[in-house]
């Protein structure tokens, strides 16, 4: 019984911790962080 507890207790955590991962990008919108001044200048195509 014992056994069985060390094995599944894991298995179970890290089903948790990538069931959280996967709601948590579902949640939290696409954000892109807005371009640096330095960014914009240093850019050639336009």
């Amino acid at each position: 019984m014992a056994v069985l507890l060390a094995v599944f207790i894991p298995v179970l955590m890290l089903g948790v911790v990538l069931a959280l991962g996967r709601y948590e990008e579902l949640m939290l919108p696409d954000t892109v962080a807005p371009p640096d001044g330095a960014d914009v200048a240093a850019r050639t195509d336009q």
